[in-house]
C-alpha cells in the first residue's frame, strides 16, 4: 500500500478506487494547497495527483524523494517540470481526449454569445432597457458563412471545426507550417487551441492583433498566457477587434481589478471548459488509472514523458 497526495476532491467514485488499494491523503479546502503545503503532504508519498493549478517544479520534485509517480487531471502538463520528473524516472500521466467535445461545446458557446451580444442583452432584461423590439439595438455578427480561423489543429480544433461546419462556417486552420498572419487576416472569429509553450506564450500580442480585421472575434479556451491580455484589453478599447471570450486568463482567477475585465465587448468564464459531470468524472477515472498502474510498476495507460 503505497501513500498519495490528491490535491483536491474529485467528481464521481475514482478516488474511492484508489483508496481501496492505497492510503489516500486528499486536500480538503476549495482554494488550492500552497507550494509549502503540497511540499509538505508529498514529503513521503509515493504517489501525487494534481491539478493544473499546482505547480510542481524541479525543486519539489527532487525534494519528494519516496515520489514515483505523477498524475494530472488535465489534458496539458505545462504546471508541471516534466523534464525533472523524467530525470528522476518518474512517469508523468494526464487525461488527453477526455474533454474534447465539452471544451468544443464551450467554445462554441462563447463564440456564439460574443457574436450575438447575449451578456448585453441579458443584463438589458434586467436593468429594464428591452422597452420594445428595436431595429438597431443588440445588433450582432453574422455566425453563419463567417470564416473561423483555429490556431491549433489537435483534437479539440477538429472538434471545433467539425460543430462550425455545421452552421455553414468557412474553416481555415493554422499549424507549425502555415503563416499566422494570414490566418488571422482572412478569419471573421479566431479561436485558440494550441499548447502553452515558449513558442505560443504571447503568440496573440498586440501585432498579431493589428493583423486581425476590426469586425473580429477572438475566443481562448486553450490557456491564458497564449493571449498577451494588456494588448488585448488595448485592442479591445481601441477598436481593433469587436470582441474576445476568454475561458482561461493569466493569472487564474482573475483579480476583481484586473484593468481587463473594463474592457468592452469581453466575455470572461472561469476555466469550465470541461466542466461537465461526465467529462470531469471521466478526467478523475483516467487520473486515477495512471496512478494505479504506475504504483503497481506499469506504464500508465497515457503518460506524457
Amino acid at each position: 500500500m503505497s501513500r498519495c497526495f490528491v490535491t483536491r476532491e474529485l467528481p464521481g467514485t475514482a478516488l474511492d478506487r484508489l483508496s481501496k488499494g492505497h492510503n489516500v491523503d486528499v486536500w480538503p479546502n476549495r482554494l488550492p494547497p500552497t507550494a509549502q503545503e503540497i511540499a509538505h503532504h508529498v514529503k513521503d508519498a509515493e504517489g501525487i495527483l494534481t491539478l493544473l493549478t499546482d505547480r510542481i517544479d524541479a525543486s519539489l520534485i527532487e525534494s519528494a524523494q519516496h515520489l514515483r509517480a505523477i498524475s494530472n487531471y488535465a489534458v496539458g502538463v505545462d504546471n508541471i517540470d516534466v523534464a525533472a520528473a523524467t530525470a528522476r524516472g518518474i512517469p508523468v500521466g494526464h487525461t488527453p481526449d477526455v474533454l474534447t467535445d465539452a471544451t468544443a461545446d464551450l467554445t462554441f458557446a462563447l463564440l456564439m454569445a460574443v457574436a450575438r451580444k447575449l451578456p448585453e442583452a441579458i443584463a438589458d432584461v434586467h436593468d429594464g432597457e428591452w422597452v420594445t423590439w428595436e431595429p438597431g439595438r443588440w445588433l450582432g455578427a453574422e455566425v453563419h458563412g463567417a470564416t473561423l480561423g483555429i490556431i491549433g489543429m489537435g483534437r479539440i480544433g477538429r472538434a471545433v471545426a467539425n460543430r462550425a461546419t455545421g452552421f455553414g462556417m468557412n474553416v481555415i486552420h493554422v499549424g507549425r507550417d502555415q503563416l499566422l498572419d494570414e490566418l488571422l487576416q482572412a478569419s471573421d472569429f479566431v479561436s485558440l487551441h494550441c499548447p502553452l509553450t515558449p513558442a505560443t506564450h504571447h503568440l496573440i500580442d498586440a501585432a498579431a492583433l493589428e493583423q486581425m480585421r476590426p469586425t473580429a472575434i477572438l475566443i481562448n479556451t486553450a490557456r491564458g498566457p497564449i493571449i498577451d491580455q494588456v494588448a488585448l484589453r488595448r485592442a479591445l478599447v481601441d477598436g481593433t477587434i469587436a470582441g474576445a471570450a476568454l475561458d482561461v486568463t493569466d493569472p487564474e482567477p482573475l483579480p476583481r481589478d484586473d484593468p481587463l475585465l473594463s474592457a468592452p465587448n469581453l466575455i470572461v468564464t472561469p476555466h469550465i471548459g470541461s466542466a461537465t459531470r461526465a467529462a470531469r468524472e471521466r478526467m478523475a477515472d483516467l487520473a486515477v488509472d495512471n496512478l494505479l498502474a504506475a504504483l503497481a510498476g506499469h506504464p500508465m495507460p497515457h503518460q506524457a514523458n
